[in-house]
């Protein structure tokens, strides 16, 4: 009897170290949607490279974005599929730290994006000197070292991680609403005084401005969320270390 319950007991291991229905559905989910992004961010890519004349300041902050979800596609998505259906704890510190990377050059390129805008319409003749090809590469760069550094914080000070998100996510939410708000001030007054061509490349910038502000909606709604998250965990850091128990 006592083989009995060793076998029972076994068996109960196994099916509690199976991932559950909706990790298996939500892994099926995330796989088409990494072949999609790496496919489609790449032809962008290749679309702006092929094409000299679209590598203007704007579409290079564009690129970055491709390229922070191509590596969503090839690195994250895979790691975090990985690791959900392992659960194994090795592979936590760096899913969260490859998330962090990634969401975190979103976020900053898409303030970086709100920013350019914004400088097209408030100087829109001084704007070609303002924000020139070169100084697009330099803010991307610095960027993504910044948030290459910062993403290891998590091996030495994990009170310092939840408190740089909190306030990266606050500071990048803030510029984005500010900017946004001026663009609207300014294509509303646009609207209002058109009256010669001399204007036609603040039309342009304006509607620049609107179709990238679908940008700041999509970041409102994906970093809102992850900013009280984060600070609810700022509070609490013993959250982060808790492992689910299983019933």
């Amino acid at each position: 009897m006592r083989g009995k319950d060793n076998f029972d007991d076994l068996g109960n291991e196994d099916r509690d170290s199976r991932p559950d229905i909706i990790t298996v559905i939500n892994c099926a989910l995330n796989a088409p949607f990494m072949l999609v992004s790496i496919v489609s961010n790449t032809l962008v890519l290749a679309a702006i490279l092929r094409t000299p004349s679209l590598r203007s300041p704007s579409t290079i902050l564009l690129c970055s974005l491709a390229v922070s979800d191509i590596f969503v596609g090839l690195v994250v998505q895979p790691l975090y599929i990985a690791y959900r259906l392992t659960e194994e704890e090795s592979l936590e510190l760096p899913v969260r730290t490859t998330t962090f990377l990634v969401l975190g050059v979103s976020l900053s390129t898409m303030t970086a994006i709100s920013f350019d805008r914004f400088l097209a319409l408030h100087f829109h003749m001084r704007y070609p000197n303002l924000m020139t090809t070169q100084r697009a590469l330099f803010i991307l760069a610095a960027s993504w070292f910044v948030i290459l550094l910062s993403s290891w914080l998590p091996f030495w000070d994990k009170n310092a991680f939840f408190l740089l998100i909190v306030c990266n996510i606050a500071i990048c939410l803030f510029l984005s609403t500010f900017c946004y708000i001026r663009i609207y001030r300014i294509v509303r007054h646009h609207q209002i005084q058109i009256h010669n061509q001399q204007q036609a490349l603040e039309i342009n910038s304006a509607k620049s401005a609107k179709s990238t502000f679908i940008y700041y909606v999509v970041m409102l709604l994906r970093y809102t969320p992850l900013f009280i998250q984060f600070s609810v965990l700022l509070v609490s850091p013993d959250n982060f270390s808790k492992k689910k128990v299983q019933p």
